[in-house]
């Protein structure tokens, strides 16, 4: 998730963090579910990945997604692109602004459309609690969604008295084996997520921290559960179907893709995201 514009006006921040401050009362960061308690996750059929790409270069074109898949074998169920336009500027710590929105549309699509194929679980690319004022992009998604997120980002956000230090990275160097993680304790003694080593051949850990409805520790769980190399497979799916779309209809506005789907799912390969084996002259930024 990425691209920026001009900062609003002073009004306007300032109902952003009234908003902000009172949707944050209303995070629940414990498990809510019986398959969330479950060590097998058993009776999670669903799981959900979205994502907002942008074309590099143009700050308010975007496309917003939003992938399905079954659980515990990954199987696309459905898909959703649709192009946006992000009018609101981008400001520091108050990103869900800017692209929560759109999320939330695409979520509300599939609710009255094919109820059945709703996700049990929201995976988000950003942060949840890690975040400036503890109510991140994943929060808000959760909150006005109510589903269970998890905010999943692959750069640390440095909070609290967090920093990519030497000690940080010392950290990093003594995670092993897929699965295992380090809380990211900020200076005030809150954990505020944890750094997990999410495949066995990973060196980049990902910054796991609750969204809504769900405990830190099942959602480290869950996410290693849901991981194929570093990525995280729900997110890889919003990934890469997102700047597909853009280069499909680019200049060609139509109507948005949302397609129920039984494959399986692509096996992610390990090289970065966002790069297609494909050459071409647009460039996707996440």
């Amino acid at each position: 998730m990425a691209g920026k514009a001009g900062r609003p006006p002073e009004e306007t921040l300032s109902l952003w963090k009234r908003e902000q401050a009172l949707l944050k009362t209303l995070v629940v960061d414990w498990d809510t579910e019986a398959w969330q308690r479950d060590p097998a996750f058993s009776g999670l059929q669903r799981v959900g990945g979205v994502d907002v790409s942008f074309v590099k270069g143009d700050s308010v074109s975007a496309c917003a997604s939003l992938v399905v898949l079954s659980y515990p074998e990954p199987e696309v169920m459905y898909e959703d692109c649709r192009m946006v336009s992000l009018t609101d500027p981008y400001v520091s710590g108050f990103l869900a602004f800017r692209e929560v929105p759109f999320l939330v549309d695409v979520v509300q699509w599939l609710w009255q459309k094919e109820p059945r194929l709703m996700p049990q679980v929201l995976f988000v690319d950003g942060n949840g609690v890690l975040h400036h004022q503890g109510f991140g992009v994943a929060c808000h998604l959760g909150v006005l969604t109510d589903l269970s997120s998890i905010g999943v980002a692959k750069k640390l956000l440095q909070v609290d008295g967090l920093e990519n230090n030497a000690l940080h990275k010392e950290k990093i160097r003594l995670l092993k084996a897929g699965g295992d993680s380090f809380p990211l304790m900020g200076g005030s003694g809150t954990i505020l997520g944890m750094a997990l080593k999410s495949h066995d051949h990973s060196t980049k850990p990902l910054c796991v921290s609750v969204g809504h409805k769900m405990s830190l520790e099942a959602a480290v769980r869950l996410t290693h559960g849901c991981c194929k190399f570093r990525i995280l497979e729900a997110l890889h799916q919003a990934d890469i179907h997102s700047p597909d779309y853009i280069r499909r209809t680019l200049g060609v506005q139509g109507a948005p893709l949302a397609a129920e789907r039984s494959k399986k799912a692509q096996r992610p390969k390990p090289c970065p995201q966002g790069v297609s084996e494909e050459p071409t002259d647009l460039e996707i930024i996440h």
